[in-house]
């Protein structure tokens, strides 16, 4: 377990990238110094990041290294060659993967819910953290884009929830498998399971393998919140030892969305939870997806204990990423 003192001075390579820039800041704002290298510098994360008083270098060189770092976090992009990387190993500086840093600096005595699945993570994540932002949770999260109804993409606050994005990708050049698997979570959300990622991925099968994995260490006082409408996700769901609660728009989901209606300004429907009625809901955001999107955040808010009719409410509010 990674322990820094104080205004340890932290240090980034390929920091540009959605969740780096987003753990840039959220390094930033638990008081360590941050600065970070990237080739690829260019709004809105380079705007964010700028507004976020942290220094990016153009490029990768060993004189970003310059004064020495107290740690340095490596982006899952670079790989041995990397010259500023070269010049961390041969120089002994501590370093580590982003997925570790999380589970290291701000995961442990909080509650994970991690949102993960092939499609929809950034929105129902960020959505999530809306919702419970909203019901006065007061949740810590970490969302990898830049969300419209939120201030900032991170946010320390003093409830017992991390709400962060459960990346099936690899976590580094040293840690070639996927990154969900540091989080551990208490709560898990699986959106949906395709075939992705064949530069580290053989096949469907080794996917599902990583899922499995996740699923299993949540708790039996932990919940996983499945796809049901997604065979795949609902199978590993209905295997694990956890408890779990399906949701989309089949009718044998424990969560249920029917009755949509589109118009000019996004879609209404009924949401039926355990076969009771919870009238009709409203949603700024096209498809049928972002119901199961919605449908997800909504679900895991509610087992929070958050009242329908404030979800309703800040449900219809939210405007995306």
């Amino acid at each position: 377990m990674l322990t820094l003192q104080d205004h340890a001075h932290i240090h980034l390579i390929a920091a540009c990238g959605t969740a780096m820039g987003s753990l840039a800041g959220l390094l930033r704002g638990r008081g360590y110094r941050v600065t970070g290298s990237d080739t690829a510098i260019y709004p809105p994360m380079s705007q964010f990041l700028d507004a976020e008083g942290i220094e990016i270098a153009e490029g990768f060189d060993p004189a970003n290294l310059s004064p020495r770092p107290d740690l340095v976090i490596v982006g899952n992009a670079v790989s041995r060659g990397n010259p500023e990387l070269e010049a961390v190993l041969e120089q002994g500086i501590p370093y580590t993967s982003l997925p570790e840093a999380l589970r290291d600096l701000f995961l442990h005595g909080r509650l994970p819910i991690v949102i993960t699945g092939t499609h929809g993570k950034t929105t129902t994540t960020a959505m999530t953290c809306w919702l419970l932002e909203q019901s006065g949770k007061k949740p810590s999260y970490l969302v990898a884009g830049l969300p419209r109804d939120l201030p900032r993409p991170y946010r320390l606050d003093s409830g017992p929830h991390f709400v962060l994005e459960g990346d099936e990708y690899d976590s580094a050049y040293f840690a070639k498998f996927a990154k969900f698997l540091f989080y551990r979570p208490q709560l898990l959300v699986i959106n949906n399971i395709e075939f992705d990622h064949a530069d580290i991925y053989r096949d469907l099968d080794e996917i599902v393998r990583a899922f499995r994995q996740v699923a299993n260490q949540v708790p039996r006082n932990g919940l996983i919140c499945a796809c049901g409408d997604d065979e795949i996700s609902n199978q590993l769901a209905s295997d694990a030892p956890a408890p779990s609660l399906s949701f989309g728009l089949e009718p044998h989901n424990n969560w249920q969305a029917r009755d949509l209606d589109v118009d000019e300004e996004g879609q209404s429907f009924e949401i039926v939870a355990e076969e009771a009625s919870l009238g009709r809901w409203r949603i700024g955001l096209p498809g049928a997806f972002n119901v199961r999107n919605a449908l997800a955040a909504v679900a895991v808010s509610s087992w929070l204990g958050v009242p329908v009719d404030d979800l309703r409410s800040s449900l219809a509010q939210f405007t995306g990423v």
